[in-house]
């Protein structure tokens, strides 16, 4: 058996793995992908929140080519790297990217699919895989769009761009930048932000924001609704208005 690409410790209400390969630069294999496979089917069944990072200061510099070297039309239409990154994004609560150093193609590609990213100074982040004869297909053509706009998704992705810490700040593309040795104590901060809140009503409002626009009120709706029958709901609001009294 080999060894495992991923450091992973868990906690009441949260779970947080660390890519580990640092030889290859904590490149995405096959691998690593059958065990965010494996994270993703314990939360989807158990709900927590997710902190992806990179060990040894890189996020992951891309796919391992060795591996994408050798892989044909029909592990294209596979979608390896796709099903995995629409997998995260669609977990019921948030997901935080925490990255450092390299956050490069697939690496690049599973950043996007997270509900927050922050960074270090030091973050190079892009999508260099036309210069290698492929596209990013893993998420990168609409995510990044969506992300910073299209003018420069595709100077990311058809020319090769690579950002910088505060060109991705500029962005927006990461919301926060910490030296790296502050860089999980900011994440976990940011998910201790998050845990405060009702799991619930956050587990229905990420589910509410990615419905198609045209059908958001129904959803909102539908999901309030529910919301509005809640313990907690009451339970919070009692206690809102009793320290109102105070």
């Amino acid at each position: 058996m080999s060894e495992s690409t991923l450091l992973i410790t868990e906690s009441a209400d949260r779970v947080v793995v660390q890519l580990n390969r640092p030889a290859a630069r904590n490149a995405i294999n096959q691998q690593m992908v059958d065990e965010l496979h494996a994270v993703c089917e314990d939360l989807e069944s158990n709900p927590k929140i997710l902190i992806l990072a990179g060990a040894d200061g890189v996020f992951a510099a891309g796919a391992d080519i060795a591996e994408l070297r050798n892989r044909g039309r029909e592990d294209a239409l596979a979608g390896i790297n796709i099903s995995l990154f629409m997998r995260i994004a669609a977990l019921k609560m948030p997901v935080i990217a925490a990255l450092d150093g390299y956050v490069l193609g697939g690496g690049a590609e599973l950043a996007y699919a997270a509900d927050f990213r922050i960074g270090t100074p030091r973050i190079k982040i892009g999508n260099p895989e036309t210069g290698l004869g492929i596209l990013a297909a893993a998420g990168a053509s609409w995510r990044l769009r969506e992300l910073v706009g299209e003018p420069v998704a595709k100077e990311v992705l058809l020319a090769g761009r690579i950002l910088n810490a505060e060109e991705a700040l500029a962005l927006h593309l990461v919301t926060e930048l910490h030296e790296p040795q502050e860089l999980l104590a900011a994440a976990h901060a940011l998910a201790d932000r998050i845990a405060r809140q009702d799991p619930l009503a956050v587990q229905y409002t990420k589910a509410v924001f990615h419905v198609p626009q045209a059908e958001q009120p129904g959803a909102a709706s539908a999901a309030q609704a529910v919301l509005f029958e809640s313990d907690e709901k009451f339970a919070r609001m009692d206690a809102f208005l009793e320290k109102r009294k105070k």
